[in-house]
Parts: C-alpha cells; structure tokens; sequence
C-alpha cells in the first residue's frame, strides 16, 4: 500500500490546485469549478500559510506526485467562539484509496498537538457520500443538516452536513 503524506504548497504546485478546483467532475458537491484568477488567489494564500490560523497542505504520494490537498482554517462560530474547520479534495484517478481519511487524519493529529481550539468542524454536502463516510470513519459527530456559502462571498449556497470533532477528547 502506497504511504501518503502532507507537504506545504510550493512554487510551481499550481497545476495541481487547478485540477482540483477547476475540474467540474472534482468541484460537483461545491458548486462547480473556480474560474482561473480565483484558483490563483487560492494558490498565493496557499504559499503563505499561517500556521496555527490557515495552513493547506498538498497531499503526496511516496515518489512525491501530488494526488490533493487537505488543510485547516480558523473560523468564528457564533456560538463557540474560534474553531477550526477542515476541507479536503484528491484527484480523481486516486480516489477509493483512502487518501482523504488519511491525510485529514494527519491534519487532526496536528491540530490535537495545537491544543488551541477545541473543535474542528467539516461541511461536506449531504450528497456527497464520500465525504460524509470520512467524517464517520475518523470520529467527527453530525450536528445536524445547515447551509454554507463556498466559496465565501460567491452566493452559492450549499446543504451541507454539519460535523464537528472534539480536539479534546481522548
């Protein structure tokens, strides 16, 4: 079995985020592919992470060939305060492997190590099955069924399911 792992975005990495979010089979459950400059703005906000706030990783194979990407971000929850939430996509011929559960389990282990919010949430669409099966695998707890604006400020509004794992728990 191949070994996965996260490694931060670099010069030259923007091809693989345009397959990502370009891609209209990849971009389905979000409402369809970004166009060309806001894939680019996406890729420079990439490049400068803020670890502790924002940091995306590109999800690589053993020989390095990036396969997705998997990351972290600090949000305001209007009931919680400051929380993380998480997002995760891989490429299409490598789907099926379980590439995503690994990679935002890395992303959990590092967030458990942070110790600095308690909760992590993930918003999948309810109709993407997938998605929804990895919040399951790796412990998360549906809230309930909510609406989510991706991306931020573009209008599309989404049902997703609302998951959320505790940090703090053992």
């Amino acid at each position: 079995m191949s070994e996965y792992r996260l490694e931060p975005w670099e010069e030259g990495d923007q091809p693989l985020l345009e397959r990502l979010l370009g891609d209209p089979a990849m971009t389905e459950h979000l409402g369809g592919p970004e166009p060309p400059d806001k894939i680019a703005e996406r890729y420079q906000r990439y490049l400068n992470a803020q670890p502790g706030v924002v940091e995306m990783f590109k999800v690589v194979d053993e020989s390095g060939v990036g396969v997705g990407s998997v990351g972290y971000w600090e949000r305001d929850d209007a009931d919680l305060g400051k929380v993380f939430e998480t997002g995760w996509a891989v490429l299409p011929e490598f789907q099926g492997r379980g590439i995503a559960t690994t990679a935002t389990a890395q992303v959990i282990v590092v967030l458990k190590a942070q110790q600095k919010h308690r909760y992590l949430y993930a918003f999948p669409s309810e109709d993407n099955h997938p998605s929804n099966a990895i919040c399951r695998k790796l412990g998360f707890e549906l809230v309930g069924l909510t609406e989510y604006e991706y991306p931020k400020d573009s209008g599309n509004v989404m049902r997703c399911n609302d998951w959320r794992l505790d940090l703090f728990a053992d």
